[in-house]
């Protein structure tokens, strides 16, 4: 009987050890499924339209949340066509698309039955209209992930400013009450009548009942299960990168140590926690960055204004951003703004043609690769080669695992440290003036777990 007993234990810690000699009780955090094919899609755009685009002005933000469109049916994209919008994104490499369904000005480019200042509104389509219904089609079209954004935070028609309605008095609680349930009719309408969404981004937030707002995270919960949610002081699935300039610092971690990163942004320094992230934190929460196209040159514009080509980035500025977002464990969010005929702008779609080919030239094609599991591996040539970059990639499926790690080429002068760091996460690249090498080889010095490398790759790149 005892050796019985004593059998059933032994098979017993057997199943639970997987072929690394690791428990199968996680020993870092993980990424859920949603989490997983946001930092799997490296890139990302979100497509910025709104009233304002049609009044022939530069886009003010702190007067656009406190001013409303004096006429909404300037509203007029006559030559719209999402699928070329669609078809810019995949150029650039981008795996998700996000449409702001709603911005500041309140006004909503789909078909409510809730709001009743929309696309229903307008003579645009004699009113039937639904821009979110053709994005999502077209994302479907050409294999793009559809997201949706929320703005809820700031609705200028409403005379909504920083999730509220200005005020104390009873009309004040009432009218709060019912854009609160309005808000959750959108949710609702735009969560259960476009299919499964990769992410739903609540931009400056979704305060909920507990801070007197709209309650909408139990909604995505039960519409959309599978999706990204961003984010509220209760949850949030990614979090900022800390600023709107495509990049984030290195290390960048993937985890955080609360569930919202809205609740402990770091304001008072620099935003540190968000753009850092905590190496031992308790929740996966990727970091994201973002920036406008147009941003170059002293101009930060989400949104199409006339005239304003010279401020798209240059390729050598996109490629920077790249491998300061990508390279260092984010996802790049690049925002793109339609003009009023209802189509992408041909000089950005050009820009992003181009930089989807040179993302495409210098990666597509390593000169050597190896992959694997534990603190060290080693590629060796036949005959050196010459090498100026290289990209690691852990397999995040099973967590962040490496703590610290280093990098050394064998030269004609012996070994020689090219890099020493500390998180690689899902991908981590590095640049180098070009070096002759016979073997190049990394190594993990601190990791929890055993180290698990989905890729090693090494490259000669001529920028």
């Amino acid at each position: 009987m005892k050796y019985s007993v004593y059998l059933l234990f032994v098979i017993s810690f057997i199943v639970s050890q997987n072929v690394t000699g690791q428990s199968t009780e996680s020993i870092v955090p993980l990424p859920n499924k949603a989490q997983l094919a946001w930092q799997q899609a490296e890139l990302v755009t979100v497509f910025h339209y709104d009233l304002h685009v049609f009044d022939g002005e530069q886009y003010n933000q702190r007067k656009n949340r406190i001013t409303p469109i004096a006429n909404h049916n300037i509203f007029n994209p006559e030559k719209l066509d999402t699928d070329q919008w669609i078809r810019a994104a995949k150029d650039m490499g981008a795996k998700i698309a996000i449409l702001t369904a709603t911005h500041e000005t309140g006004f909503a480019l789909y078909q409510s039955e809730v709001n009743p200042y929309s696309m229903k509104a307008v003579n645009f389509k004699e009113g039937k209209g639904d821009i979110v219904r053709d994005f999502v089609a077209s994302c479907r079209k050409y294999g793009i992930q559809p997201g949706i954004y929320i703005g809820i935070r700031w609705n200028s028609f409403y005379g909504i400013h920083d999730f509220k309605v200005q005020g104390n008095s009873e009309f004040s609680k009432n009218r709060q009450q019912h854009y609160n349930r309005m808000c959750e009719g959108m949710v609702e309408e735009l969560t259960s009548n476009y299919g499964d969404l990769a992410i739903i981004w609540f931009d400056g937030g979704a305060h909920g009942p507990e801070q007197g707002g709209p309650d909408v995270l139990s909604i995505i919960e039960r519409n959309q299960p599978g999706a990204i949610f961003y984010h509220n002081l209760d949850r949030s699935d990614i979090r900022w990168g800390g600023s709107e300039s495509g990049t984030v610092p290195y290390p960048c971690w993937g985890t955080y140590n609360q569930p919202s990163w809205f609740a402990n942004r770091g304001d008072d320094v620099g935003f540190k926690p968000i753009k850092h992230g905590f190496p031992e934190g308790k929740y996966y929460m990727p970091a994201m960055s973002d920036a406008p196209l147009r941003g170059y040159n002293g101009r930060h514009e989400w949104f199409w204004e006339p005239g304003d080509e010279a401020h798209i980035f240059p390729l050598e500025h996109l490629m920077e951003m790249y491998y300061k977002s990508v390279g260092r464990n984010s996802t790049l969010i690049m925002g793109l703004t339609p003009n009023p005929d209802g189509l992408m702008p041909e000089p950005d779609v050009q820009r992003l043609r181009e930089w989807g080919k040179e993302i495409k030239r210098r990666f597509n094609e390593p000169l050597a690769n190896t992959n694997g599991t534990g603190k060290k591996l080693t590629m060796s040539f036949k005959k050196p080669k010459e090498i100026n970059h290289f990209i690691i990639k852990e397999d995040i499926s099973k967590g962040e695992r490496v703590r610290a790690f280093i990098v050394e080429a064998q030269t004609e002068r012996g070994w020689e440290i090219l890099f020493e760091g500390s998180v690689i996460g899902h991908k981590f690249i590095h640049s180098f003036d070009r070096l002759e090498v016979s073997k190049i080889r990394l190594k993990v010095k601190e990791s929890a777990g055993v180290p698990q490398i989905e890729s090693f790759e090494v490259f000669n790149i001529n920028n």
